[in-house]
């Protein structure tokens, strides 16, 4: 019998951010019936636990999206890495490392009155692709070609799992994006990329320092995400490459999801020293939603 939990993750309190179905237990369903759980819990990541002990350092994860496995995505990352401390190691720790099919992840605990605070996941290390002109990605995003901040380029950037990072004006710009999904496919059957994540330095709580959106494409949809750790640690490495803020690090707040009623708050850590590559943290809370049983026949 599996046991799943429910989490909340980049969550500003409990039922908003992003949700997440994390399993583990025995017999471990194979990697097929991993998918039709994945399919079934319908998530847009859901993980399994596969070693309950460490093992070269790390607890053995995989991810899984409703149509195929992963090899990383961040707020499965930080919820995953949660229940291994909460229900398998069971007491306070500073470090948890999964091992990803992209390789190990640390994730780094804070507490507040003997519960998880804060958790922080370093990244590999941004891979920065091709640049994209304003009028395709405005075409896809049904704006005019002028709310893109024409000072930084549209460029795919991978920390893991490969997006399109978008610099937007302003939140008026950020409000009106509505995905063309005709062009969105055209794009994706030419570059192979799979989400768009969009940009403004203005916001809705004066407290956080960018605005963003993420949209998800699958073979035959586009939905937007509330909360995306993988995203915006692509975005850290874009911000902090091409000095969006002035300087070779950065140490800020993003909110996202307020466009779907799921606000979410991540925090980004970024530095390039000279001549080496940016390091990437992505932070945030997470929140336990509920707990259940999963018979595997």
């Amino acid at each position: 019998m599996l046991t799943f939990y429910i989490v909340d993750v980049f969550a500003e309190r409990k039922y908003t951010g992003n949700q997440l179905a994390v399993f583990h237990g025995s017999p471990m369903p194979s990697s097929e019936e991993m998918q039709q759980i994945a399919h079934e819990m319908n998530y847009s990541e859901t993980t399994f636990i596969t070693s309950t002990e460490p093992h070269d350092g790390g607890y053995d994860v995989r991810i899984f999206t409703a149509d195929q496995e992963v090899p990383f995505a961040g707020h499965p990352t930080l919820g995953t890495a949660y229940i291994i401390q909460r229900e398998l190691i069971q007491q306070a720790v500073e470090k948890v490392t999964l091992n990803l099919q992209v390789g190990q992840i640390p994730v780094s605990f804070s507490y507040k009155d003997g519960r998880p605070d804060f958790l922080w996941m370093q990244q590999k290390p941004p891979v920065f692709g091709g640049t994209f002109a304003a009028e395709t990605i405005a075409e896809m995003l049904n704006i005019d070609p002028s709310d893109i901040d024409d000072r930084f380029p549209i460029q795919t950037v991978s920390t893991g799992l490969p997006f399109i990072i978008v610099p937007l004006r302003n939140l008026a710009a950020v409000k009106r994006c509505r995905v063309n999904l005709d062009k969105y496919f055209s794009v994706l059957r030419d570059t192979k990329f799979r989400a768009l994540h969009l940009f403004c330095p203005e916001t809705y709580h004066v407290e956080n320092q960018l605005n963003a959106r993420m949209f998800f494409g699958s073979s035959y949809d586009c939905s937007e995400d509330p909360a995306t750790g993988s995203a915006n640690g692509c975005l850290a490495g874009y911000l902090v490459k091409h000095r969006y803020f002035g300087t070779d690090s950065l140490d800020i707040r993003v909110e996202q999801g307020y466009e779907i009623n799921r606000p979410s708050l991540l925090l980004l850590r970024a530095h390039q020293a000279e001549g080496e590559q940016i390091s990437v943290s992505v932070g945030g809370q997470v929140f336990m939603v509920a707990q259940g049983q999963w018979v595997v026949e």
